[in-house]
Formats: structure tokens, C-alpha cells, sequence
């Protein structure tokens, strides 16, 4: 896959910009999304698997995903895809040269990088459902957000074999490397599903979100 382009008024969001880009702001945008679409390479793996209810649990490809935000994601769903993406570690190291020298412009890549990321989640869910039979599904859920435990995304990965295949792991702080990745569930099912509120706002794990304090977000 590769991007060529990226959403700047995003971007603009993510730095705490309000309306309209200033001059300044506006061309640390454009340099940093120049750089970002010539030298990152996003990538993104799947699975499309059941879904297990045991004791009150909820288990895709043997994983465990605990919590009650989870069971009403995926109520009325019998089957999920899980789907990891990753922009590789070229976007890390983007931005950590330019912070040596242009803390500006780094900060600028970060939060051009923290749009890309969402863009590749979007490409892929719809080149996904594109091709597998899936009448309704939800939005995506990822570990970390409402009470599903962020430990979960060493099993997460491992289930999806990510490491080897696209080269995305978790730290021992679960936190995923390279950092602008994003793993997430989506439930299917044969009815149409509840179109629950979603985001930073009505997620009880927004104060201490570790992908918030990344620079990043679930969705």
C-alpha cells in the first residue's frame, strides 16, 4: 500500500489547531506529508474469525478479551475481524530524526503520521469488507479503549502472527512498535447492529490512555 496523501486538516486537529491553519502551521504540514508519502509504508494484516462466548468471556482465535464495552461492541455479532496496521518503523524514525533538529516539524510528522495511520485503518476496512460477505459490522474497537484491557495486544499479535508478517509488536508496556500502529476488532453479523457512541469523550479509560499519551487514538 502507499498513501499519497494525507489529511492535513486532520493532522492541523491533532496539534491543537482551531479553524484554519496558520501560514507557519500550514507549511509544516505540507513538508511533513511530503515526507511521510515518499518514505512510509503502511501495512495491514487480518483475520476474519468466530466469535467464542465462554463464562461470560468473549475468545477470537484463542484470545481473551475481556470487559463489558467489548461484549456490547460485538453483541448480535457471531463472527469478527481482527485487523492490525502499521505505518513500519520508517514513520518513527521520521519523526525521531527531526526532532534532533526541528522539534517543530517533528511534531508536525507525528501528527501527520497519527492521521496516515487512521487513513490506512479506513483503506483497509473498506478493501476488506470489499471482499469478504459481511451484511452489517460495527465500528472499530481497539484494545485499550473502554475497560478491554491494553495487555491483550501481545495475543492480539501473536494471533495474527504481525510480528513476523509485518514486523508490528507490543512493549512491555503493551504499547505497540513501531508506535503508529493500530489494532482493532470489528464484529459482523447477519442483522443490523447498534450504532453505539464512540471516542475520547465517552471512553472511561480517557484520562489514562496509553494511546492518548502516544499521540494516537482508537477508533
Amino acid at each position: 500500500m502507499k498513501l499519497t496523501s494525507v489529511s492535513k486538516s486532520e493532522a492541523a486537529r491533532y496539534m491543537g489547531v482551531k479553524g484554519q491553519p496558520d501560514r507557519a502551521v500550514s507549511e509544516l504540514l505540507d513538508k511533513a506529508e511530503k515526507l511521510v508519502v515518499e518514505r512510509v509504508e503502511p501495512k495491514y494484516i487480518y483475520r476474519v474469525s468466530d466469535i467464542i462466548r465462554e463464562n461470560d468471556v468473549i475468545k477470537i482465535e484463542g484470545v481473551t478479551f475481556e470487559g463489558g464495552g467489548i461484549k456490547k461492541h460485538l453483541e448480535g455479532c457471531d463472527r469478527a475481524v481482527l485487523l492490525a496496521v502499521t505505518l513500519s518503523g520508517e514513520a518513527d524514525k521520521l519523526i525521531r530524526q527531526a526532532a534532533v533538529t526541528d522539534m517543530a516539524l517533528s511534531l508536525a510528522l507525528d501528527c501527520i503520521c497519527s492521521a496516515a495511520v487512521e487513513q490506512v485503518c479506513d483503506i483497509a476496512e473498506s478493501e476488506i469488507f470489499e471482499r469478504i460477505d459481511a451484511p452489517y459490522r460495527t465500528w472499530r474497537f481497539s484494545p485499550g479503549y473502554s475497560d478491554l484491557p491494553i495487555a491483550v495486544q501481545s495475543d492480539f499479535l501473536r494471533a495474527l502472527n504481525a510480528p513476523k508478517r509485518i514486523g508490528l509488536t507490543a512493549a512491555e508496556s503493551s504499547l505497540l512498535m513501531p508506535t503508529k500502529s493500530v489494532t482493532a476488532i470489528i464484529g459482523i453479523s447477519d442483522t443490523p447492529v447498534a450504532k453505539g457512541a464512540k471516542g475520547c469523550a465517552v471512553c472511561g479509560m480517557r484520562e489514562s490512555c496509553a494511546y492518548r499519551a502516544a499521540g494516537a487514538v482508537c477508533k
